[in-house]
């Protein structure tokens, strides 16, 4: 059985599972921006919480080093403290719109399941961590002083490499990532999920894989809270197969500046999930982003995730080679299928 299946109130209606195929799909009948602009972000999110009369707590958490508002939204009251986090890495974007309709649909909705689940988990969502990598369609952030280990010199820092937990918010050199670790103290999160994208790649049958996950991999991490992130990994995993997705391992680093394992080191069950980027699966990707996000919320209130057994996780199949081919970047360039210059996330 699924492990977000369960009886009572907290089964919420699923977006139905598709084959793979090259006609577009949609989210719940609508077409979703895959890539909202800084301010349609800004708009959206407000609306969000004007029609959630208060169920959607909206939050400027900082500014990135441009500027602009870096967003988070919290949703419910619960004991059970949930954190995703999404666009750390500016040119990965699906996961913010993933985000707008998890949002829509916990937040907003009035019915038993949506009201059973506020009352059970409390969820903080950091909304396009990274705006101003967003704004130049690239990887890091905006930093022309930049001498960075992790980063481009005189480009900017890669965000997801400054999640060290011996380095103090005030003192990380990547702006953006030192907001997200203040949130994270500040919120204390029992599961902390990080939305990212990958180049496109297959098995070793040759099957298409649309998303990848893994969990803590750093020695450091408590062997309870490394099985803790498995069995997140295999709702992941479950929810967006049985979507119409297929869930890989991703084949990650140990480095502790990850969010990954620097947030594994901090206690809370820590996940990453890749979506893959396939253009003409673009709003099913949205969707299985936001299935992941319903599940783990689901499994969490109603404690189903901690009836897994997370040896399971090691049998979530490999992550095979690269397809060949190019993709049109949101500038029109077209850049190769491959996971963006730097491994591990």
């Amino acid at each position: 059985m699924s492990v977000f299946v369960s009886a009572g109130l907290l089964v919420a209606p699923t977006a139905q599972a598709v084959e793979s195929t090259t006609a577009e799909t949609t989210v719940d009948g609508r077409t979703v921006a895959p890539r909202p602009s800084t301010a349609e972000l800004a708009f959206e999110l407000r609306k969000l919480a004007a029609l959630s009369h208060g169920k959607i707590r909206v939050d400027k958490i900082g500014r990135s080093n441009e500027g602009r508002p870096v967003w988070a939204a919290r949703v419910g009251h619960g004991r059970t403290r949930i954190q995703y986090v999404t666009q750390q890495h500016g040119d990965e974007p699906l996961g913010t719109p993933a985000a707008l309709e998890f949002l829509r649909k916990v937040g907003i909705g009035h019915s038993p399941w949506a009201r059973k689940l506020r009352s059970k988990v409390t969820v903080d969502i950091v909304v396009r961590a990274n705006p101003d990598g967003h704004e130049r369609d690239w990887r890091y952030n905006h930093d022309p002083n930049a001498t960075p280990e992790y980063g481009e010199k005189g480009k900017g820092y890669d965000i997801n490499r400054y999640h060290d937990p011996a380095v103090a918010p005030k003192d990380n050199p990547a702006t953006e990532a030192g907001l997200i670790q203040r949130r994270n103290a500040s919120f204390k999160p029992d599961i902390m999920v990080d939305y990212h994208m990958q180049g496109r790649y297959r098995d070793a049958s040759g099957k298409e894989i649309t998303a990848s996950t893994l969990w803590p991999t750093n020695p450091g991490v408590k062997p309870s809270d490394v099985d803790f992130a498995k069995q997140i990994a295999v709702v992941v995993q479950r929810s967006i197969d049985d979507n119409g997705g297929y869930v890989s391992q991703y084949p990650g680093g140990d480095y502790q500046g990850i969010a990954r394992n620097g947030y594994g080191l901090r206690g809370s069950g820590s996940v990453l999930i890749e979506l893959s980027l396939i253009p003409e699966r673009e709003q099913q990707q949205i969707q299985d982003a936001l299935a992941s996000m319903l599940a783990i919320a689901r499994s969490a209130a109603d404690g189903s995730v901690r009836k897994v057994d997370p040896a399971k996780a090691d049998a979530i199949p490999p992550r095979g080679p690269a397809l060949p081919g190019l993709v049109s970047g949101r500038d029109g360039s077209n850049r190769p299928y491959h996971s963006r210059a730097i491994s591990g996330r």
